[in-house]
């Protein structure tokens, strides 16, 4: 398992061969509890020893400190990796424990700049529009995103948590590599439109969140219960209280396909993610997030599991009956808006 290098897919129709997995670096300095920056280190090098050549941050993540966490690795291996980053969570200078979300052009400018500086990069490989500001019309934030790109400061663009049609108005300013959305067995609501839509466009579809934050693995069962008070996850309805007890309950055919497999439920739940590649026709990479090199061993030698038609069958009501949604307002998802 330790050595399985995992496959190649395409980012955008014009974009480089990347790993089919890609690595979500947020929880190394934000948002899951204590951090230990020597493992997340070690981490970061195996993946890359493992093919996972895709990184993925935001200037939100720790107010910066996660992109300044990962400049030492991203400059030892700058012609090896690709860099994706993200703007539009921004702190209010009266409290900064708040994010506002804008995507106007002196923010946007304002933030590309900053990025640079933490990252110590000259380019961003793949810059995303973290979320969607409803009263900045997207073709106007997309046509500044796109200046950056005739400006030599981002390669490609992304955007995250956008509805079809919000994709398909980005897609006439500037052509769109990626888009970042929740999709897992337990998050299925890109697959009525965005999926489709970005299969047309020939936009890759970057599935974060694809272990349900961990639930999936089996690593807590109550995020009231088994996680530190500063733990993102004790926010988010579906993993706390009665819904945790109910949507536990759901990983019983988890469980036992990975018996069948001599896998991890983490690795049947990741599998699962990569196959939606062949199922919907598009190119999918999903980016799990860990702090350990162990873990990164496990999730890359997911990519060699192969569900039959009767285990898929079995995983195919899971998403149905999740209880509690993946965020406590929705309105800031393609689901709240769609």
């Amino acid at each position: 398992m330790t050595d399985h290098r995992i496959p190649t897919a395409r980012l955008g129709g014009q974009g480089p061969e990347i790993g089919a997995q890609g690595l979500g670096c947020m929880g190394m300095s934000f948002a899951y509890g204590p951090t230990d920056e020597k493992e997340s280190r070690a981490t970061l090098e195996r993946a890359l020893e493992l093919g996972v050549t895709l990184y993925d941050t935001a200037d939100a993540y720790g107010a910066g400190e996660n992109e300044k966490f990962l400049s030492p690795f991203f400059k030892a291996h700058r012609d090896e990796v690709v860099i994706a980053t993200k703007f539009a969570l921004a702190i209010p200078p009266d409290d900064p424990t708040r994010r506002i979300i804008r995507n106007d052009a002196p923010y946007i400018r304002e933030a590309v700049e900053a990025s640079l500086r933490r990252l110590d990069v000259d380019v961003i490989d793949l810059y995303y529009m973290h979320r969607r500001d409803v009263n900045v019309p997207i073709e106007d934030t997309v046509g500044v995103m796109a200046e950056l790109v005739r400006e030599g400061k981002v390669k490609q663009l992304g955007l995250s948590e956008v509805t079809a049609a919000e994709l398909r108005a980005a897609q006439d300013v500037h052509p769109i590599a990626a888009v970042q959305s929740e999709w897992s067995l337990f998050s299925r609501d890109i697959e009525d439109r965005v999926v489709p839509a970005a299969r047309e466009l020939g936009v890759t579809l970057v599935a974060y969140s694809p272990l349900g934050r961990g639930f999936l693995t089996g690593s807590f069962a109550n995020a009231d219960q088994d996680l530190t008070a500063d733990d993102f996850r004790r926010q988010q309805p579906r993993f706390t209280g009665d819904n945790a007890a109910a949507n536990g309950a759901l990983l019983d055919p988890v469980r036992a396909i990975a018996e069948a497999h001599g896998a991890t439920p983490g690795q049947i739940a990741l599998a699962w993610v990569q196959q939606r590649s062949r199922v919907h026709g598009l190119s999918v990479v999903p980016i799990p997030g860990t702090r350990k090199a162990t873990r990164v061993e496990e999730n890359a030698a997911a990519t060699a599991i192969e569900l039959t038609a009767e285990e898929t069958a079995l995983l195919e009501p899971i998403a149905g009956k999740v209880a509690g949604d993946r965020y406590p307002d929705m309105r800031f998802t393609s689901a709240g808006r769609e």
